[in-house]
């Protein structure tokens, strides 16, 4: 199943339901859903809207004027990890981590599919980051296994991890670098886990602006992949569900590159994951 949350010819934000590429108002379930409810109830919601579908019991949304997507965030913590592909690592003169490294984004620093990112005035070294996130179901705390860290996991969607190099570069921390408002961009929806392989491992990702191929890397080539990194961060910090955490950038950045190659004003930046579909932000 894949859900989005979304304003529907401006309205208040509301979660839908994806049925291939037809899209239904989980509110019209009519099975006492809520938005949280996505993130544990998932399997019970796909079979109850198969029903409604086989019982001509639902209809789905066709006149909207406009759909505007919302990052699908339902948690409080919005966590990413740095430096977890070994070939970005080496791209950008770094020794690669002995142990997982993360730092923090906020939520007003993302903006959903289709919005636009965007430069703040006054700098010229807006880079781009093609991530997979992850969306928690559960809360995780504590010590726990590989397996339990996974079955706490709600979906994947994908992330782009904008970065203002000037201040990025500028400190030993990267908060200020990654937190400009709408810098980076989450979503179009969450695919839930039996779609997708164990961890969403082996999964191409691809980063194109103005069509041109920039980063192509598989979620394979993580230095720590998604159960490492859960377990690491629930061993510290208590995850909740709806808490989302991005796992990091193969090779091709901008800013590794001969010369630099930094998002313009104009741009279009998309951000493509096997089996998740194409995150499209153009750039203002």
């Amino acid at each position: 199943m894949r859900w989005s949350l979304v304003c529907i010819d401006d309205s208040e934000p509301e979660p839908i339901l994806w049925k291939a590429d037809t899209i239904y108002r989980l509110a019209e379930l009519k099975a006492e859903s809520e938005a949280k409810d996505l993130l544990s109830r998932y399997h019970e919601l796909a079979e109850i809207l198969e029903n409604r579908i086989a019982e001509n019991a639902i209809t789905p949304i066709k006149s909207a004027k406009r759909i505007r997507f919302l990052p699908p965030f339902l948690g409080k913590k919005i966590i990413c990890a740095g430096l977890n592909y070994l070939d970005h690592a080496r791209e950008a003169g770094i020794v690669p981590p002995p142990f997982p490294n993360f730092f923090i984004r906020y939520p007003d620093s993302l903006v959903g599919h289709g919005e636009a990112l965007q430069i703040p005035p006054g700098f010229d070294s807006f880079d781009y980051e093609g991530e997979l996130a992850v969306v928690m179901g559960q809360s995780l705390y504590g010590s726990v296994d590989r397996e339990e860290a996974l079955a706490a996991v709600a979906g994947y969607t994908l992330f782009n991890d904008g970065s203002l190099r000037e201040l990025q570069f500028r400190a030993s921390q990267w908060t200020l670098g990654k937190n400009c408002p709408a810098s980076g961009s989450c979503g179009p929806w969450v695919c839930t886990p039996d779609e997708l392989p164990l961890g969403a491992h082996g999964l191409g990702i691809q980063t194109r602006v103005n069509g041109e191929l920039l980063q192509h890397g598989n979620t394979g080539q993580m230095i720590f992949a998604v159960a490492d990194l859960l377990t690491t961060l629930a061993a510290a910090l208590p995850l909740g569900p709806g808490d989302l955490i991005a796992t990091g950038t193969p090779a091709g950045v901008g800013f590794a590159r001969t010369p630099p190659r930094f998002l313009r004003p104009g741009d279009r930046c998309e951000i493509e994951i096997e089996g998740l579909g194409k995150l499209s932000n153009p750039v203002t």
